[in-house]
């Protein structure tokens, strides 16, 4: 009817079946870019930021990890799966913004791109957490997917 996998005949709502699809390795990354104003920027040493809470990144990376397990739990219509690998990363790019990856894995009936979507944006928000006591104009830019493969057609930013 619309084009839209998760609508049935009617318009409503409906998970995809993916009952007769075929099991294939499946791979996607996503990138979340953050914002740090000066405050923030003062505190980052030795490829981390240390708070009262702990390691910012460390933190970021366990609960963007978590939250990409999460995911069928979260995203209403996204199959449950479990995951082959999860690896979140973060760095500091030359803007002296974070840049957040998260790519996750698996062999499966169904893509894995709400994970590694879902891991990067919870990573930056883990970030926002940790450091909002230092200040509140941390802006989460972008969440974005990087690259998938598998399934129906790969795709790669540019």
């Amino acid at each position: 009817m619309s084009g839209f996998s998760h609508l049935d005949d009617q318009g409503n709502a409906s998970m995809v079946d993916v009952g007769a699809k075929q099991a294939t390795r499946r791979t996607a990354t996503a990138r979340s870019i953050v914002a740090l104003p000066p405050e923030v920027l003062a505190k980052f040493t030795e490829d981390d930021i240390q708070t009262k809470k702990g390691s910012v990144f460390q933190t970021a990376i366990i609960s963007g990890i978590m939250a990409a397990k999460k995911t069928g739990e979260l995203i209403p219509l996204c199959h449950p799966i479990g995951m082959d690998n999860c690896q979140v990363t973060i760095r500091l790019n030359e803007q002296q913004e974070l840049v957040i990856d998260c790519t996750a894995s698996i062999t499966a009936k169904t893509g894995i791109e709400m994970e590694a979507l879902v891991g990067a944006s919870v990573a930056a928000l883990t970030v926002y957490d940790m450091c909002k006591a230092l200040s509140h104009d941390i802006v989460i830019k972008e969440t974005k997917l990087i690259e998938k493969t598998g399934g129906k057609r790969d795709f790669k930013r540019a």
